[in-house]
């Protein structure tokens, strides 16, 4: 493991390891999220805690005036992030589906690494983010093309984002396999 990676960081990815989860977020991805994090007051959100990763991420780059919003599904897994994220007084881990977190908006940051509501697209997130708000997606393949092509066939979720007038979108190369969409709500 990195020396740079924040103490709750290596403890989420110690349980992530603990419990075979292998789809963790990237490091390069984490450092970006808690980039971003360190620039949002407000409710953060993610969609999709799995073992805490990104939300450890983005814990690790939480203002002092913000607090971040999680829902795992799996209960027994929801109630382990729970323990991990126990002396984080601006974390709340919730046992419940990611549209839960919905009552908690509007977001500032909302990451979402969940696979109904990131094909959902656009339309399930666009009112859950305050004007000038982000919202992160990752696990794209880079891509010099446009349109955007993936696995040679055009990548419609990209292209839906980079061209929705809502945000202002950029695709983000993180390391060269993988490249993250960070959109701000206009």
């Amino acid at each position: 493991m990195p020396p740079d990676v924040p103490p709750i960081v290596a403890r989420s990815l110690d349980l992530s390891r603990r419990e075979g989860f292998l789809r963790s977020c990237r490091h390069e991805t984490g450092r970006l999220l808690a980039t971003l994090a360190a620039s949002r007051d407000g409710t953060l959100a993610e969609f999709g805690t799995g073992c805490g990763v990104g939300s450890a991420w983005l814990t690790s780059g939480l203002r002092t005036r913000a607090r971040l919003v999680t829902a795992e599904l799996d209960t027994a897994m929801a109630g382990k992030v729970q323990e991990l994220f126990a002396d984080e007084p601006q974390v709340e881990v919730l046992a419940a589906d990611w549209s839960a977190l919905t009552t908690y908006a509007p977001f500032s940051l909302l990451f979402v690494d969940s696979t109904e509501p990131k094909q959902g697209g656009r339309d399930l997130v666009a009112d859950l983010v305050d004007s000038g708000g982000m919202v992160v997606l990752d696990d794209f393949t880079p891509c010099t093309t446009w349109p955007p092509v993936y696995a040679g066939r055009i990548d419609t979720l990209r292209e839906q984002w980079l061209t929705d007038p809502r945000f202002t979108t950029v695709d983000v190369m993180v390391a060269q396999d993988a490249s993250v969409l960070v959109a701000t709500r206009r």
